[in-house]
């Protein structure tokens, strides 16, 4: 019965897939503007010089076109041929992202190989390529990329050595919606002069390049500045490299618009100017808070709004669609719904006014984070634009999709996105139940709207594996069997069948990867990674000896395999994740010994718990993804004088730890990066065990507002403020400190541990933890074995 109605759903996703994409063009016209400006000859050499980055030896052995007639819905065809005898693949597109698209196609599941965005992809081709003859539709519109915080948890230092790497990424995936915001501000100073604006006036509005998103939406202003001009103008010139590849694939970037936000010095100019101070953001005091918001009725929203996108388009060419959000995380001054339909109109008439054929692509994080926007609030925000002139991205819906509540935004079109991160931290999580399911039964829902998937997270270079699996949801017609992808996925990823890697990743699919509660938080804000207290509670979704299992599985793939790039990533990876379970037990014994006025115990598992850390440091050096060393060596690289490296490391260092001068979002982009665990984190638990053991010798309580202010002076904004070198490269001791390490932290999972642990699972009845019979089953039979 079960297997009949996935056949009838099926059946009415192709109807639906058909009838969509021919009424696409009609329902919203506008949208069939949004394509490749880039001669297919073009995309076709964009493809050649990807493959020749990737198969410098073999790209001979492929054959490129691309040719825009094979599609005719204008969604993403790819189709790939190779007979008997052939000596080339030859891979047709109907556009650059298209072909390359095929390429990443035929390299998973040809060749049984992955390119993956941590720089160290499994390309291992077999000697004769095998034969294929497939045609591929992607069966929606659009695949987006990025969140607008991305470009400051991820891109920021980066050059074009990265950016270019990371676009063939974006290609070989399939995005042809990428956003564009880098070197804006080279933009805004030259609006902002054009109004009579003078330098200092500017370098008091411009945060620094860390805190550049927060700055672009209202959020705050000048904190981390001033913004040298070396930066503004050198992000300029890398925008333009950055456009020109992307448009090369065939790619259309959104670029961004203006939102309302102006200096705060404007109203020297503009004295009589319409503008309201917006609200404190994470309690950011005056020096860096409430940029203004210029009201829409103001004849001054349309000027700044007309010069801004004037002076990029000239700059920067277009693709008529463009990014803007006015309440990101700030509730609007007025709650009427007048003011609300003249803000949109607003909006997007400084866009048209410059663009005629302008698309407004609207961010709809406001919908779902502020209890301000109520079914006719949004109603009158997304109706002020025309149907199809405005683009909704539903930024989290694989756990709080918005387009539901809101009927599809009332006819706007949206895409369906997942976000997944929140700001760059790391440890393993996902939904992949409701990945899997979500984006299909959103395309069959009545009067569907959604014309595009997308990925969201405010930072990447983390579980890839989520990526992997929803980037692939463009070309699928439903749900797929998670335990076989699973282990396709460990047979790309490691090149080789290993039975040991199958079962790892079982154990990491029913367990960290089985996500599914829509009322609990993962902000990557671990116990080990926050600042000391009595009372910090371990978050736990999942059985954690599935996590404990999976570490075991990929130890016994080391001894054959440790010169794998992927598995010794890996295996830092879940170590990271067991040893952070361990010391969030360590914390709870000792807070249990600190209650109890056992000193003794309370040093014993002081002393387990630092470490702990100071081992947990020593394997994340190992591996190049987990080193502070290189965030702060790429941003000192930006510099031009001691001066702007030193500014630039002080952004570096203070957004992973204080973000603020003070705290205000204190580790909410805490990184467990070697460096930070051993320089930050673990100086912070020195400091509150000593607390602990000072409060018991002189009988008084422990007073967490005295150790806040210390352990803010003495190791977090003195952390801020250091300028300790640490290694950008890694120890090249993986082997010897994989084994050490896992060797003297496995036997601790000792039952004590496990039942803390166990106990401090979430329980809740959409826990998929505790709905998933196969998963007791394969646990069982690991133990038994």
């Amino acid at each position: 019965m079960r297997f009949l109605k996935f056949r009838w759903k099926l059946l009415i996703l192709s109807i639906y897939i058909t009838i969509a994409s021919g009424n696409f063009n009609e329902r919203w016209p506008h949208l069939s503007n949004i394509r490749s400006s880039a001669a297919p000859v073009v995309q076709a050499a964009a493809v050649q010089e990807l493959l020749g980055r990737l198969l410098p030896t073999r790209q001979h052995e492929f054959e490129i076109h691309v040719d825009p007639l094979i599609s005719e819905s204008g969604h993403e065809t790819f189709r790939l041929l190779k007979r008997p005898g052939d000596r080339q693949v030859v891979v047709t597109g109907n556009s650059g992202v298209a072909a390359s698209s095929g390429l990443n196609y035929y390299f998973k599941y040809l060749c049984r190989c992955q390119v993956n965005w941590e720089a160290h992809s499994q390309l291992n081709l077999p000697s004769t390529l095998p034969i294929v003859n497939v045609q591929v539709t992607s069966l929606d519109r659009f695949k987006y990329y990025q969140n607008v915080c991305t470009p400051g948890y991820s891109f920021v230092w980066w050059k074009w050595e990265q950016w270019e790497r990371h676009i063939d990424w974006m290609a070989l995936n399939g995005i042809n919606l990428p956003l564009a915001f880098v070197g804006q501000e080279a933009i805004w100073e030259r609006v902002w002069i054009s109004l009579g604006l003078n330098q200092t006036e500017i370098d008091q509005f411009f945060s620094g390049p860390a805190f550049l998103p927060w700055n672009r939406m209202g959020n705050m202003r000048g904190f981390g500045g001033p913004l040298p001009r070396s930066y503004r103008e050198n992000t300029l010139a890398l925008q333009l490299q950055i456009l020109d590849r992307m448009r090369a694939f065939g790619m259309t970037p959104v670029l961004p618009a203006f939102a309302g936000f102006v200096p705060k010095a404007i109203t020297r100019l503009f004295p009589s100017a319409n503008v309201t101070s917006m609200s404190r953001w994470n309690n950011f005091q005056d020096e860096f808070c409430c940029p203004l918001m210029l009201q829409p009725n103001d004849p001054l929203f349309q000027t700044v709004g007309e010069k801004f996108l004037k002076e990029m388009v000239n700059e920067f060419g277009t693709d008529h669609i463009y990014n803007c959000d006015t309440f990101n995380e700030m509730s609007p001054s007025s709650d009427e719904e007048k003011y609300l339909i003249e803000v949109g109109y607003a909006t997007f008439s400084a866009m048209t006014a410059v663009d005629p054929d302008a698309i407004w692509l609207l961010q709809g994080w406001l919908f779902l984070h502020d209890s301000f926007w109520t079914k006719e609030r949004a109603k009158a925000l997304l109706t002020s634009v025309p149907q199809g002139r405005l683009m909704v991205l539903d930024l989290q819906s694989e756990l709080n999709e918005q387009y539901s509540r809101l009927d599809s935004y009332f006819g706007q079109p949206f895409i369906w996105c997942m976000l997944h991160n929140f700001g760059g931290t790391l440890g393993l999580y996902g939904a992949a139940q409701r990945v899997n399911q979500g984006v299909s039964e959103a395309r069959l829902l009545p009067n569907s709207t959604m014309v595009g998937i997308g990925i969201t997270p405010e930072g990447i270079n983390q579980n890839y594996v989520m990526y992997d699996l929803m980037l692939e949801n463009s070309w699928r017609r439903g749900p797929v069997n998670l335990t076989q992808w699973i282990q396709g996925y460990a047979e790309r990823r490691y090149g080789t069948k290993q039975e040991h890697a199958f079962i790892a990743w079982n154990f990491l699919l029913n367990s960290v990867y089985s996500f599914n509660l829509t009322n609990v938080k993962v902000r990557g804000k671990y116990v080990i990674c926050r600042r000391p207290s009595l009372k910090l509670k371990p978050l736990i979704w999942y059985q954690p000896l599935s996590v404990v299992k999976a570490w075991d599985s990929l130890f016994k793939m080391l001894p054959k395999m440790k010169y794998s790039l992927t598995l010794q990533h890996d295996f830092v990876d879940v170590t990271r994740q067991n040893l952070q379970l361990l010391g969030a037990f360590y914390h709870s014994q000792i807070v249990r010994a600190y209650r109890r006025k056992n000193l003794t115990k309370l040093l014993e598992n002081g002393h387990l718990l630092l470490d702990l850390l100071t081992d947990l440091d020593s394997v994340l050096e190992c591996n190049e993804d987990f080193l502070l060393g290189k965030w702060i060596r790429d941003a000192r690289s930006w510099g031009e004088s001691k001066a702007e490296s030193e500014l630039y490391e002080f952004n570096a260092r203070n957004q992973i730890t204080l973000w603020g001068p003070t705290g205000e979002i204190l580790d909410y982009a805490n990184k467990q990066w070697s460096g930070v665990v051993g320089n930050y984190f673990k100086p912070r638990w020195q400091l509150f065990i000593q607390s602990l053991v000072g409060s018991l010798a002189s009988h008084q309580g422990f007073n967490q507002s005295a150790f806040n202010k210390n352990v803010f002076q003495s190791v977090e904004h003195a952390f801020v403020l250091d300028r300790t070198q640490y290694p950008s490269t890694p120890s090249g001791k993986f082997w010897r400190v994989a084994k050490d390490v896992y060797e003297t932290w496995r036997p601790r999972f000792n039952s004590n541990a496990l039942n803390f642990l166990t106990k401090a699972i979430i329980k809740h009845p959409n826990c998929a933890c505790f709905t998933a019979p196969c998963f007791w089953v394969q646990l069982v039979l690991s133990i038994l074995q």
